[in-house]
């Protein structure tokens, strides 16, 4: 009996990326392979209507609406509800797939010897058909801080970034994390672990998932033969404050949920006190009025919600 799959795709006003995403789809769907039985928007309060009107489509496509914008992670989990597929696909709505795209890496993950994969990425290509750099070992508190200070790309040899930059992505392997712009898992799994931790509104949910799937005994894989166009920075590419606010919040839950207390409280102070110091440094040389902006704005943002994210922290912190 063949497979089953359902995707999942969050959307937040991404204009016409949806439909072309969802186009994409019905292409790559074609295929006598595997079933799909569905494909699940969860529209997070979209102000552009980007989610409307998409009857044509060939595809058994089911939309939910939220009211507000819930997250990331929780329009994820909102998605998988009620799935009975073998398998779960979270796709951006940024991503445009080839007619290979699904079909390769459910073939790769129902072959016998692969049944200790858990997690399968492909090969995303940019806007100029490079192919991105996608894979992410898993942090520790010296990357993070590598990451924050520059190291990681003043000396990379020394300081390896968490991105996994220094590989082209050219060969099929196994590795710590795949980009969440698709990601393929098995639905038990997913179910097992209780789904994306919805404390992370946006931005490490997945590399948290990956960690704790790898800690249940199960590997992630990046599969180099199979192909999708990734537009990258998305939507979120309009509120470019808010994107670093996100950002830095999750380094912080991410911190304290999976390093020890004297690590994770270092981490957060230096987000606090010294990396804006260097951001504020490396837009001033670069003499970027725009940068240091949305710089001071997302600081501001933070500043203003650390008693409640502190207060997050304490009342559920995770050993």
């Amino acid at each position: 009996m063949p497979s089953s799959m359902d995707i999942i795709i969050v959307n937040w006003n991404s204009g016409g990326l949806l439909r072309d995403c969802l186009r994409s789809i019905n292409i790559a769907a074609d295929q006598y392979s595997f079933n799909l039985n569905r494909v699940v928007v969860v529209d997070n309060a979209s102000s552009d209507g980007s989610a409307d009107e998409m009857e044509e489509l060939k595809i058994p496509l089911f939309i939910i609406r939220n009211e507000v914008n819930r997250g990331f992670a929780t329009a994820c989990n909102q998605g998988e509800k009620e799935s009975k597929a073998d398998y779960l696909l979270f796709l951006n709505p940024d991503t445009y797939l080839n007619e290979d795209s699904l079909a390769k890496p459910l073939i790769f993950m129902e072959r016998g010897f692969n049944q200790h994969i858990g997690i399968v990425g492909i090969q995303l290509l940019d806007n100029n058909g490079e192919i991105a750099q996608t894979c992410a070992r898993f942090p520790t508190p010296g990357r993070f801080f590598s990451k924050m200070f520059g190291l990681d790309r003043l000396f990379p040899h020394v300081f390896p970034s968490y991105f996994m930059s220094d590989w082209d992505h050219r060969e099929s392997r196994e590795v710590d994390h795949v980009m969440g712009a698709f990601f393929l898992i098995r639905r038990f799994i997913f179910e097992e672990l209780g789904g994306f931790d919805e404390q992370f509104f946006v931005y490490l949910e997945d590399l948290d998932f990956s960690f704790r799937a790898r800690q249940a005994g199960w590997r992630s894989f990046f599969l180099a033969d199979a192909k999708a166009y990734h537009k990258g920075g998305g939507t979120s590419e309009k509120v470019k404050a808010m994107r670093l606010f996100y950002s830095l919040q999750s380094r912080i839950f991410y911190g304290y949920k999976h390093f020890s207390w004297w690590p994770a409280t270092g981490l957060m102070l230096g987000t606090l006190l010294i990396e804006p110091l260097i951001r504020f440094t490396l837009s001033a040389s670069r003499r970027s009025r725009g940068e240091i902006s949305e710089t001071l704005k997302a600081y501001s943002i933070f500043w203003g919600k650390l008693p409640a994210l502190v207060k997050s922290i304490s009342t559920q912190r995770i050993p």
